[in-house]
């Protein structure tokens, strides 16, 4: 008898409360957001706000200890120009590789939005995808030791009589080295491979939104194919482009990872960070560098929302 009465009761419990969230629903959604929300709010909004207080304190040059009073005199130091050079490596790197990125992956998306069907397709998502599947740290690893002098690049040149024309490439001022695993060519084509299915993915989907009797109807009203390509295409491919462009893009700007294993010994922006909040212990300067990529990718998505790129997400 107790048994019923304590089963009717927790019925009669859960009958009112869904009374009151079918009453109001609205406090059902924030009941189901607030959790969420708390955690982004703390834990992610929290501690880029103690980043960002961080960056406007200082550190003092005698003793090494950071002093707690308001200054400006640390991104002051982002001013140097040594400093200024991180920053112009890093965004240069960032829009060099979404250029590389965009001009490899229209095509692919292109068949497999146009010509690509049933298991040709599937195929496609795989193919794209399995990179994404395996390790990080596995790729970059794997691909020092294809770019390095005893690796396969080096062989295959050699065995193609090609060594005079790789000697030359890492000859180049600036972007050469001693072999492509210690050069900026090398951190390029690392940073390309790893990012690229990023911007296969929004391209392809842009592409499958284009109308095909668009395409059609240009080619009644007499267009050449690359008539066609520049005036209907790319302009309604663009949006895809942007939306990719938005991960290549960021994904460079903060990595530190890549140059650090394949690459010279001139920072980018996520080396340095990590070295002055680690070994140079200047957690302020660290943090006013951190404020740089926030800001340039606040720019950008600004610019990437105007051009419509999110529809595509």
């Amino acid at each position: 008898m107790s048994h019923a009465v304590t089963a009717e009761g927790g019925d009669g419990a859960l009958d009112r409360m869904s009374d009151v969230f079918l009453a109001r629903p609205k406090l059902l959604t924030v009941l189901l957001l607030l959790p969420p929300l708390l955690w982004i709010g703390i834990v992610y909004v929290g501690s880029l706000f103690a980043l960002l207080l961080q960056s406007f304190y200082s550190l003092d040059d005698y003793s090494g200890l950071i002093v707690h009073e308001f200054t400006l005199s640390t991104y002051a130091q982002l001013l140097e120009a040594a400093n200024v050079q991180i920053i112009v490596r890093t965004v240069m790197m960032s829009a060099l590789v979404t250029l590389g990125c965009s001009v490899i992956a229209f095509p692919i998306a292109y068949y497999a939005a146009r010509y690509a069907r049933s298991w040709t397709k599937a195929l496609f998502y795989l193919a794209v995808m399995m990179p994404l599947w395996s390790s990080y740290l596995v790729k970059v690893y794997a691909w020092k030791l294809i770019l390095a002098k005893e690796g396969i690049v080096t062989w295959l040149a050699k065995a193609l009589h090609l060594s005079w024309l790789l000697d030359g490439i890492l000859a180049l001022p600036v972007i050469g080295g001693p072999s492509l695993s210690f050069s900026y060519i090398g951190t390029f084509l690392v940073f390309v491979y790893i990012w690229i299915p990023y911007m296969i993915l929004p391209i392809q989907a842009a592409l499958e939104r284009v109308p095909a009797n668009y395409i059609e109807a240009s080619a009644d009203l007499g267009a050449e194919p690359r008539q066609t390509f520049w005036t209907v295409i790319f302009p309604l491919a663009l949006p895809g482009i942007i939306a990719g462009s938005i991960f290549t893009f960021s994904l460079t700007l903060g990595d530190y990872i890549v140059p650090t294993i394949v690459g010279n010994s001139r920072l980018f922006i996520g080396q340095a960070v990590y070295t002055l909040q680690g070994t140079a212990g200047n957690v302020p300067l660290a943090a006013a560098f951190t404020v740089v990529p926030m800001a340039i990718m606040g720019v950008y998505l600004w610019l990437a929302k105007r051009m419509g790129a999110f529809d595509v997400l």
